[in-house]
Parts: C-alpha cells; structure tokens; sequence
C-alpha cells in the first residue's frame, strides 16, 4: 500500500466520537425548591416553593455543568395559607416586606459558578444565590445525583438532591431575629430531561 493509499485510509477513518454538554431542562412538575427553619427555639418549620424553572448543562466527558433556577417566592408555601378566623397566613406574611417582599422581587435565582466531581458522582455545586436584590455565594452539597432512562417512558433524564445553608440576615431579612432563626437549610430536588 502506498503511502499516499494510507493517508486517503486515515482521513476516511471515523473519528473517535466525542462527548459534548447536553442540556436539560428542568421538569417543574418534579422539582421542588424547600426549606427548613427553627421557630422559637421550639420546632422546626418546613416549608416549599411550589414552581421552579431552569436548566441544567452537563458534561460527563468533561466533568463540568452549570445550574440555572429561577423561583418565584410568591409560591411560598408552609401548610398555613388560608385562616378561618381572618387572621394573616404565615404564607401571607412570607410573601410581604418582611420576608421575601414577592411584589418587589418576585424571583429568587440560583446561578451555578463551578460543579465539583469525583470520579463520575457529583459532590457539590458552586454558586451563588439572589434573593431579594442582594447576591451571596452558596455552596450546594449533592446528596444523591442520577442520570438513565426514566423507567416508564424510558427517555433519558437526570436526578439530583442538593443542600445548603445560608444566613437570612445576610439578605437584608431581619423580621424576627433571633425567635425565627437567622440560619435557614435549604435543599433543591430536580428532575430534568434534554432540551
């Protein structure tokens, strides 16, 4: 075979597929931003968003991603949002200026800066989070994180359960400090599909 014969051979030869980012877009149905807080140094309350939006991108090959979430703090929900009695809601009172103040900032958004791997699990997402006009960084600890067919439909998806910790306070959210406490745990479940 000449030489010109194996060079035609070797520009002809498939090359080796490459891995590229995906996107996924987040399924607002399954996905849910949720929180807990101490009341009074009594109990803890627990508490959800009802929407999320976003996306995830992600690059197996690569070990990179990033996160997008928007949340609209309106729907704030903590089991207390109607009262008989005509009482204000503590859902009511989350939604005013004391808390999240959903007329100025409807949203609060999670942007990722960096995803950290081990080998093929993702450990943490890098980031920062805004809420109520004011931007802090926010480290999410992944708790469990899956990619695979769903087992009904059998499309591909990716699962994921991060947390985190950050100070209210820290967000101009002062209302209540220290009888509602300043540390607040937050945790985003997300499943996602490709866009």
């Amino acid at each position: 075979m000449t030489r010109i014969s194996k060079l035609m051979l070797a520009l002809l030869a498939p090359l080796p597929v490459l891995a590229a980012p995906v996107t996924y877009g987040i399924d607002s149905l399954h996905s849910f931003p949720n929180f807990t807080i101490n009341h009074l140094g009594m109990t803890t309350i627990h508490g959800r968003f009802e929407r999320m939006t976003g996306k995830v991108v992600l690059d197996t090959a690569a070990k990179t991603g990033s996160l997008e979430v928007k949340i609209p703090t309106a729907t704030v929900s903590t089991g207390d949002s109607r009262r008989t009695d005509g009482a204000r809601s503590r859902d009511d009172h989350l939604r005013n200026a004391d808390f999240f103040n959903s007329t100025e900032f409807p949203e609060m958004v999670y942007k990722s800066t960096k995803f950290n791997f081990a080998g093929d699990r993702l450990e943490s997402v890098e980031g920062t989070l805004t809420l109520l006009g004011v931007t802090r960084p926010l480290k999410l600890n992944v708790t469990s994180f899956n990619c695979g067919p769903h087992p009904f439909n059998k499309k591909p998806m990716c699962g994921t359960y991060a947390e985190g910790t950050i100070k209210r306070t820290d967000f101009g959210m002062k209302f209540g400090v220290p009888g509602i406490s300043d540390e607040v745990k937050l945790a985003i479940g997300v499943e996602a599909y490709p866009e």
